[in-house]
């Protein structure tokens, strides 16, 4: 069992970035495979990025590639989304989400993948 919880979210201006935390507790954080997911008001859940468990494999949705990184202190127990240029589409509760143990692979880029999940962080950007 693991216990997630997400910090960093707020109101923002266009253009500005936000880094995103997810902290964990309960098993040993470095074997669970981590994923970021956002959902915004009216939408469905939808995938942002992945990470290994060592952090050396990554995925992205085509839509954030370009300005989202996502990287793991795994000696922090921490998952972090870096996001710059926020844009008024990125508006949304973003989650972060783990699995124990998993092969990764691209399959994690699939919300039901993931066995746990954090309550979420909201981020509003305002144009």
């Amino acid at each position: 069992q693991v216990q997630l919880v997400e910090s960093g979210g707020g109101l923002v201006q266009a253009g500005v970035s936000l880094r995103l935390s997810c902290a964990a507790s309960g098993r040993t954080f470095s074997r669970y495979a981590m994923g970021w997911f956002r959902q915004a008001p009216g939408k469905e859940r939808e995938f942002v990025a992945a990470i290994s468990w060592s952090g050396d494999m990554t995925y992205y949705a085509d839509s954030v590639k370009v300005r989202f990184t996502i990287s793991r202190d795994n000696a922090k127990n921490t998952l972090y989304l870096q996001i710059n240029s926020l844009r008024p589409e990125d508006t949304a509760v973003y989650y972060c989400a783990a699995d124990f143990l998993g092969t990764f692979s691209s399959d994690y880029i699939s919300a039901g993948r993931y066995n746990y999940w954090g309550q979420g962080t909201q981020v509003t950007v305002s144009s």
